[in-house]
Parts: structure tokens; C-alpha cells; sequence
């Protein structure tokens, strides 16, 4: 027999509470009030857990701050495969964008805490994507890194203006012009790295 599922902490309960209103109806447009009341707590058991708002918004961040999982899937099909996993959550009915620009559009650029764990999360995708780059042999790695990370937020805020899961695909295509222009085949749906020629 499997064991029974693990029972939540209080404190859980309170971060999982907080990052679905977070996330669905806006930072600033819940209150701890709102958060305690959902769960059927008092604010100051609430507040025993998370000792601010402040608090309660840096721990939502941290628990969206999700690396990558590894794959022994070839590098370029990683990264393109990258533009399907969006189009999937795109599609999702609770999709309301990146939580990390979200809560810096709300929050303002001001806000340091909130602006640092942005900053760390969008780097970390960054780098991932000049790690695959870098197993593929591509010359500036770091730069082209930098142009798919603005291709997967462009096509997040395309999607939310749009309402349209194929704003991924579209920026699938425009990877895929990246990445031959580096050297990478992705002829057809066979994705390999193509080795250039000497100079």
C-alpha cells in the first residue's frame, strides 16, 4: 500500500494560498487579510509564518524560482523544445504570465527584493540557454542566449495581448533562424549541430 499523502504545514497552506491569489488577481490587489480569510486563519497566525506582506511575497517568488530539469535530450532540441512547453501553458486557462515581470510591473523597480529575485530568475534562464548553446559549439554563445530569452518573453507578452498560444510557435521559427544562423542544422524535425566549415 503507498502511504498516505503528506499532510501540509501550516505554513505551506499559507504560500500555496498566496501564490494562487498572487499569481490569478494581482500582488497588490490581495491583502493578508484576503490570504488569511481563504484559509479560515487569523492574521496573526499568518503573520507567525510570514512576518510581512514582504515577507509572504518573497517566499511566493522563491517557490516560482524552478530550475530547469535535466534532460539527455540533444541541446537544440532542448532549447526549441523550450517554445512547445509554452504554447502548452499558454493554452492553460490560468495563465496570467511571468510571475517575476508581474511582480515588478505591480511593485515597481523600486522594490529591491522583489527586483533581485526577477533579475536572478530571468539570468538563470538566460545562462541555462548559453549551456546548451555552449555543448553545441556555437561562437557567441552568450549573445544568443540573450536574443532566445527575449524571444520567450516576447512571445509571453504577445500571448497575453493576444490570448494566442501560437505566438509561441511563432517564436519557435524566429529560434530556429537564430540557430541556423549560428550554425545549427534544425532541418525538418531532426534538430543536430552543424559543424561549420574551417575559415
Amino acid at each position: 500500500m503507498a502511504p498516505p499523502p503528506k499532510q501540509q504545514t501550516m505554513k505551506e497552506r499559507i504560500l500555496e494560498t498566496a501564490d494562487k491569489l498572487f499569481y490569478l488577481q494581482g500582488i497588490r490587489a490581495i491583502g493578508v487579510d484576503t490570504i488569511a480569510a481563504e484559509i479560515g486563519i487569523s492574521k496573526r497566525t499568518l503573520y507567525n509564518h510570514f512576518p510581512s506582506k514582504d515577507a509572504l511575497i518573497a517566499a511566493y517568488l522563491e517557490r516560482r524560482f524552478v530550475a530547469q530539469r535535466p534532460s539527455d535530450k540533444p541541446p537544440a532540441e532542448q532549447i526549441l523544445a523550450t517554445f512547445d512547453s509554452l504554447e502548452r501553458r499558454f493554452a492553460a486557462k490560468d495563465f496570467r504570465g511571468c510571475p517575476f515581470v508581474n511582480a515588478v510591473a505591480e511593485l515597481g523597480p523600486t522594490d529591491r527584493a522583489v527586483k533581485k529575485i526577477a533579475i536572478a530568475f530571468k539570468e538563470s534562464r538566460r545562462i541555462w540557454f548559453r549551456e546548451r548553446l555552449t555543448e553545441l559549439g556555437v561562437a557567441d554563445a552568450d549573445a544568443l542566449a540573450t536574443q532566445l530569452v527575449l524571444l520567450v518573453d516576447g512571445s509571453i507578452a504577445q500571448d497575453l495581448v493576444r490570448d494566442d498560444p501560437a505566438m509561441a510557435r511563432a517564436a519557435k521559427e524566429a529560434a530556429k533562424v537564430l540557430l541556423r544562423n549560428a550554425g545549427v542544422d534544425v532541418g525538418g524535425d531532426a534538430v543536430k549541430q552543424h559543424k561549420r566549415a574551417p575559415q
